[in-house]
């Protein structure tokens, strides 16, 4: 009995081994996740430092000459959270809320350059770089490959806010070989609880679709407030929060799996509804 039950289960074994060659066996689905980075850091100290408290892998973006600059990289790299020169680029409005250390179209390469590296030295212990308006600057393909020639240098990872959806940004950044990745849904465009908690499930909606989503706000104390509330259990909602690079580097294995090179498109519907040109 026991030897014709082992002959069986060889039997089965091998079976199996020759099925799994030709069909892939089931596995659990990978769980979906959510990134998110605080934008505009530097200006309102005592808002950007309440924001540094949100928990988990929350990314920062900070702008290359505020008032709280320095300080603001220092805190955030003491708290081990991942950030990003928030780089000012010229948009088709209100640029006069660019503020210091702006690129345009009307510099040259020498200046233009000169900007770049001079921002990127002001925040310390940067990943990658991600556009502070920019609605016209990112549509252009010339300054745009400035910028991606220098991030390749450096080897570092761009974010595309999408402030336009006519932008170049990521075509050039899978023409250069360059991670990155694009914005699925803005939390904060108005300053409001109910529409912030209402655009993070819209963010974990995205992820569920998708795999993945980026979600990006702002250091104002609404958006700190629901943030802080939905991020301690935000498991129960079926997603995980993780890091950028983490998320690049999810990105990165899928585009290897599918043949494509670094190549994350925005969620489409997501941008229509959650764009904002500035």
């Amino acid at each position: 009995m026991h030897q014709d039950s082992f002959h069986l289960n060889k039997k089965l074994a091998l079976l199996c081994l020759i099925t799994s060659s030709l069909f892939a066996c089931p596995v659990a689905a990978e769980q979906p996740t959510i990134t998110i980075i605080i934008d505009d850091i530097g200006y309102r100290l005592q808002d950007d430092l309440q924001s540094l408290t949100l928990p988990g892998p929350v990314a920062y973006a900070i702008l290359p000459h505020a008032p709280h600059t320095e300080k603001m990289s220092q805190l955030a790299s003491r708290k081990n959270k991942e950030i990003l020169l928030h780089q000012p680029m010229q948009a088709m409005e209100k640029n006069e809320y660019l503020g210091p250390g702006a690129l345009t179209l009307n510099m040259s390469h020498k200046e233009f350059l000169q900007t770049l590296n001079i921002n990127i030295n002001a925040v310390q212990n940067l990943i990658g770089i991600n556009n502070h308006m920019g609605s016209l600057l990112t549509r252009h393909p010339g300054h745009m490959q400035w910028l991606m020639e220098t991030m390749k240098a450096n080897g570092q990872f761009y974010v595309d806010s999408l402030t336009s959806d006519d932008s170049v940004a990521s075509r050039l950044a899978r023409e250069n070989n360059i991670p990155y990745l694009t914005r699925d849904v803005f939390l904060d465009n108005k300053l409001d609880a109910k529409y912030i908690r209402g655009q993070f499930m819209e963010l974990i909606k995205v992820a569920k679709r998708k795999g993945s989503a980026l979600g990006i706000g702002h250091p104002h104390p609404v958006t700190t407030a629901v943030l802080l509330n939905v991020l301690k259990d935000v498991e129960q909602h079926g997603v995980k929060l993780i890091g950028l690079k983490s998320l690049v580097h999810k990105k990165t294995a899928q585009r290897q799996a599918t043949g494509k090179k670094y190549a994350q498109g925005p969620d489409t519907a997501s941008t229509r509804l959650h764009g904002s040109r500035r």
